[in-house]
């Protein structure tokens, strides 16, 4: 007998799963969000992307998918915030969704979703499952310089949702392992749902036109150390130095950001050969990605590292921090490079060596389409629902 379809809640407050990645607060999350419920519902069941509406013209439902809709609730002001002026408003986001139809399950994404949408749950009597997607640094971790401090409320608001939620829904061992011996979540609670990349638009192409250039794409905020990949950059000989290309726009907390990162080009010496192209839609970070050389990834921390996955869809290599869940989402030595040092000489002697040593490449080129092949938001759809089904069929 066939199981029913279930009504799913995906809560994210901070940041609508609709916005373009690398613009204001949207990331990683936003794709795991959005390919995960549109993958659900291809399955027959009805998923609700619930946010916090940012712009008041915009309509309180819209439809996105075969049983995917995305619902706007009024809480804060009707425009965009940022995201470390967020907890204010988390008591008006929960009150506001409390008014809605009680859903067969909740999946809260990120903590000050699931601070509001945990006691909802419980007043509708169902089950809560949270998904991190990104867990506050512990005193004293090695992070750049300029990050703004975490809201007061957010390491005991991760505790809390460790503790009492019905599952917790990790994107990688590392963060499933942070969830563990950090939050302190009971280990049987602690479900790995990887990731997927969409294979029709993540994909090699025939010929790389502009294998000039290496590219770099996420927020521009200092946690992702784009200053590591421009620095690299100017420890690359002259006469191999390729292109760096930016992809990715600041946000309100980190408003002047990128002035800073264009300082330090200038002092570099590197004004002709760093370039700020702002963000993507998905076709053309796709594309981004097939016709660079390589791509860096230099992050403080990742939870997993969605950008170096779709990267080797598209057969480039890539160069990342050998920390996090970049362990998981980059194969060391198969499908790019892990470096357990921040010394840009480092990290510039690495670039050099790829873009020099063809036989190197070239396999790491084949390595990386055949790693990113085990990666699909069919496979990640079925991970979350076996997770659901079974919070829902014990409640």
């Amino acid at each position: 007998m066939k199981s029913r379809p279930l009504r799913i809640a995906y809560v994210s407050l901070h940041t609508s799963p609709t916005d373009d990645p690398g613009t204001g607060d949207a990331g990683g999350m936003n794709i795991v969000e959005l390919n995960q419920a549109v993958a659900l519902g291809r399955l027959g069941h009805r998923v609700d992307l619930i946010t916090r509406r940012a712009d008041p013209a915009s309509p309180a439902t819209s439809h996105l998918a075969p049983g995917v809709a995305l619902r706007l609730l009024d809480a804060g002001p009707p425009h965009a915030m940022a995201k470390s002026a967020q907890e204010a408003v988390i008591g008006e986001f929960a009150a506001e969704l409390a008014t809605l139809e009680p859903y067969d399950v909740v999946v809260s994404q990120h903590w000050m979703s699931g601070i509001a949408a945990l006691p909802v749950a419980r007043t509708w009597g169902v089950p809560h499952a949270q998904s991190y997607h990104s867990i506050a640094a512990p005193v004293g971790a090695d992070l750049a310089e300029g990050e703004p401090p975490e809201s007061p409320g957010r390491e005991p608001g991760e505790r809390r949702l460790a503790r009492e939620s019905d599952a917790i829904i990790a994107i990688s061992e590392a963060e499933a392992s942070t969830v563990r011996t950090r939050l302190g979540a009971p280990p049987e609670k602690v479900h790995i749902v990887p990731p997927g990349v969409d294979h029709d638009i993540f994909r090699p192409v025939r010929e790389r036109r502009h294998h000039r250039y290496i590219a770099f794409a996420a927020r521009l905020q200092p946690l992702k150390a784009p200053d590591l990949a421009i620095r690299a950059l100017a420890e690359v000989a002259p006469e191999h130095r390729p292109e760096l290309w930016i992809a990715g726009d600041v946000s309100q907390d980190f408003a002047d950001y990128r002035g800073s990162l264009s300082t330090l080009v200038s002092r570099l010496g590197l004004g002709g050969a760093v370039h700020f192209i702002g963000s993507f839609d998905r076709m053309g970070l796709a594309r981004f990605f097939a016709e660079a050389a390589l791509t860096v990834v230099p992050s403080y921390s990742e939870t997993f590292g969605l950008v170096a996955l779709e990267s080797a869809a598209c057969g480039t290599p890539v160069i990342a921090s050998g920390s996090g869940g970049l362990r998981e989402s980059v194969a060391d030595g198969r499908s790019g490079t892990l470096l357990a040092t921040r010394d840009p000489q480092a990290w510039g002697a690495e670039i050099e060596r790829l873009l020099t040593d063809r036989a190197a490449y070239e396999a790491l080129v084949a390595g990386a389409i055949e790693h990113a092949a085990h990666f699909d938001w069919e496979h990640s759809a079925d991970g979350v629902e076996r997770v659901l089904r079974s919070l829902v069929e014990r409640r």
